[in-house]
């Protein structure tokens, strides 16, 4: 997998999902003693705007509208159409009719849509793909049609001689 100079930890770490909840329960219980938004606000330090969305929340469902569900959208696969994915990737892309056996992010999506019906963003493609415990895997550039014993008699037996050429013309140029 390709490495990247940044490491970003997921969002459950940078945020204390239980404090915001106990937040929220403290406003609820602020909102039961008729506490306005604006003081409930200014006591616990958060913006006017949080306050109306808890105390609308509040209104409609009470406490239980402000426990936290969990932090994050729920995924949109399923683990078993994550395992059907899987299968067919192993399968390979010329078995999904594309042209050639590279798996790209799109073509990817391509496939999740045909077997499960669920659109994904290709950069969401490759969340799912690193999740799923797969890497980036990148074609070597080679011509089909290299021949690698004249490659190596190139390299044995002009190569010594160009080096020796170039060489002696930075000599001739007062080059160090």
């Amino acid at each position: 997998m390709a490495t990247t100079a940044a490491h970003y930890p997921p969002t459950s770490e940078l945020r204390d999902f239980k404090g915001m909840e106990r937040l929220r329960l403290r406003a609820a219980s602020m909102f039961e003693q008729g506490t306005s938004q604006a003081e409930v606000a200014h006591r616990l330090g958060t913006s006017r705007q949080n306050t109306h969305r808890w105390y609308h929340a509040w209104q409609h469902g009470g406490r239980a509208a402000l426990r936290s569900t969990g932090p994050g959208r729920k995924p949109k696969l399923t683990a078993r159409q994550r395992r059907k994915i899987e299968r067919a990737l192993l399968q390979g892309a010329l078995a999904h009719g594309f042209d050639t056996d590279l798996w790209t992010c799109k073509r990817i999506q391509t496939v999740i849509w045909r077997l499960t019906g669920v659109r994904h963003h290709p950069s969401h493609v490759w969340r799912l793909l690193k999740a799923m415990g797969w890497t980036v895997q990148r074609p070597e550039r080679r011509a089909l049609e290299r021949d690698e014993a004249a490659i190596a008699r190139w390299v044995k037996q002009d190569w010594p001689r160009i080096r020796q050429k170039r060489a002696a013309a930075w000599r001739m140029a007062g080059v160090p």
